[in-house]
């Protein structure tokens, strides 16, 4: 059992989670995550590490509440336990001093680029962060990045904060302005990653995007989270879960991602109404 230090939601639907984890906050890096199980026989689920306090023996996980899971998880309070905690997993973030870093987060996937934004700042890196959300509500660690980063840049959809528009529309300013970029990180939802890469597909800048959004195990057992990068066969999980974005066959991606939908809304509606299917 893990207990929960501290929780709080920073956004809509969105929670803050610091828990107890001392073997993993000294181990972790970045682009490193956990796989939680909240209680026996429930569902397994990948979380990016997005902080960690090896002093204090924690790490910090934000977490999106779309599915079952991840709802009933939003529901713990601090000084509540989550049954597992298992980490760190996956290969760390490659970090060097590329010259330029870009680190882009879309919605909760700011929270996954966090760690690394911070690590490339460490590695010498003039950092630059584009934020997006749909709303002014859904922008979350905004003043987090703006601690570590040179400049911060933040975009929603509706226009509600921040410049009206995609973040790759941002991106794409800042290249036209003239900006030598050098590396360019990319997370959040598949089209958005996607979009990244196709914007800096012609300038030849390396593009990295984490490939989370599609694992399921996170141990390379299940195969749910195959992916073809390249004319290569991967396992998302294990082999990364970061790649080259200019070799990942996002169309594929976007497929695999479906196969989960009727499994997924079904597990969510039991969740949220439980007479019904007692009622069926």
């Amino acid at each position: 059992m893990q207990k929960i230090i501290f929780a709080e939601f920073i956004a809509t639907d969105i929670k803050k989670f610091v828990i107890e984890a001392p073997k993993i906050a000294g181990k972790r890096k970045a682009g490193q995550f956990v796989i939680i199980r909240i209680k026996e026989g429930g569902e397994r689920i990948p979380l990016t590490i997005a902080d960690s306090d090896s002093d204090k023996g924690t790490i910090t996980i934000i977490v999106q509440g779309i599915g079952k899971t991840t709802k009933e998880l939003n529901s713990l309070k601090t000084g509540d336990t989550i049954m597992d905690v298992v980490g760190p997993l996956g290969k760390p973030s490659h970090i060097e001093n590329f010259g330029t870093a870009v680190s882009i987060g879309g919605g909760v996937g700011t929270a996954i680029a966090f760690p690394t934004a911070v690590a490339l700042k460490e590695a010498g890196n003039y950092t630059i962060s584009i934020i997006g959300g749909r709303t002014k509500e859904l922008v979350i660690l905004e003043d987090e990045m703006r601690e570590i980063c040179d400049e911060v840049h933040v975009t929603t959809d509706d226009g509600s904060y921040g410049e009206k528009g995609f973040v790759t529309k941002k991106l794409q300013d800042l290249i036209d302005s003239g900006k030598k970029i050098d590396f360019v990180l990319a997370i959040g939802p598949i089209p958005m990653m996607k979009a990244v890469a196709d914007v800096t597909r012609p300038h030849g800048i390396q593009t990295v995007v984490s490939l989370n959004p599609i694992m399921v195990d996170g141990t390379g057992m299940c195969g749910g989270c195959r992916a073809t990068v390249g004319d290569k066969t991967v396992f998302v999980c294990v082999d990364g879960p970061e790649f080259d974005a200019h070799k990942v066959d996002f169309n594929e991606l976007v497929n695999r991602n479906k196969s989960y939908e009727f499994f997924e809304k079904e597990s969510l509606e039991e969740f949220e109404c439980p007479s019904k299917k007692a009622s069926n």
